[in-house]
């Protein structure tokens, strides 16, 4: 049931791949500016920053954009971003999981408040919706020449935890510390890799009525829109 969902996110952001493109570039330069900030500017001496610097290329975010970023972070009235993941319960008991990055906790909060008032549902208590889900790390590759058997070796290899053909792609899994170590392991074998994200992935999947459907793609669009939202999770079955 949770590999629907899994796959009906991916599905999700691909419809908005313009989008979402346009929140991923934002996170990221969020990332640098914010491990620039508690860091050294140089990647070599500060581990967090490699590490956005790399999810930056991982994306085709342009090096230009990169070193903006990381001479932005070094302005004094540059301000600081805080990580916060906000819970709620949609119609219907499905969970929503949003992703926010911000420099105004009592913004995000009022906008949140705006969301549920206008499109239904409610902020949950931290936990009551987490629970519901794994943290991991996926990996997307195109099929095209590629054998699952060797691939699935390969992910093995890298300490992947598990692979699944969507069709369209095949997906990895991996634990979430582990994925830039298996993405680098597999392109090390000449695997391109389409996509690298750290997903939450639901347990179980919430089977919903039409009108509960509607009601929670129509505050998850909400969601989307707010500026301090990066991506948003939910356990609403695809069927």
């Amino acid at each position: 049931m949770a590999g629907h969902s899994k796959w009906a996110n991916i599905k999700h952001r691909k419809d908005r791949a313009d989008k979402a493109k346009g929140k991923i570039f934002s996170r990221i330069a969020k990332e640098i500016i914010t491990a620039v900030k508690h860091g050294d500017p140089d990647p070599k001496n500060n581990p967090r920053l490699r590490l956005a610097i790399q999810k930056a290329r991982s994306v085709n975010m342009p090096a230009d954009n990169i070193d903006r970023n990381i001479k932005k972070a070094s302005q004094q009235d540059q301000a600081d971003y805080v990580e916060m993941t906000y819970e709620l319960y949609g119609h219907g008991g499905v969970g929503i999981v949003a992703e926010v990055m911000t420099d105004n906790k009592n913004r995000i909060s009022s906008d949140m408040r705006i969301a549920t008032n206008k499109r239904g549902g409610n902020v949950a208590t931290p936990g009551s919706v987490l629970f519901n889900f794994d943290r991991k790390g996926l990996l997307q590759i195109a099929k095209s020449g590629c054998s699952e058997e060797q691939l699935m070796e390969a992910v093995m290899d890298a300490e992947g935890e598990d692979l699944e053909d969507t069709g369209e792609l095949f997906v990895v899994t991996t634990a979430p510390e582990m994925l830039f170590q298996v993405k680098e392991a597999l392109e090390a074998k000449g695997y391109k890799i389409e996509e690298s994200s750290l997903e939450w992935i639901p347990k179980i999947s919430v089977s919903c009525s039409p009108e509960q459907r509607q009601a929670n793609q129509a505050l998850i669009d909400w969601l989307e829109n707010l500026d301090d939202v990066d991506q948003i999770f939910h356990n609403m079955s695809d069927d």
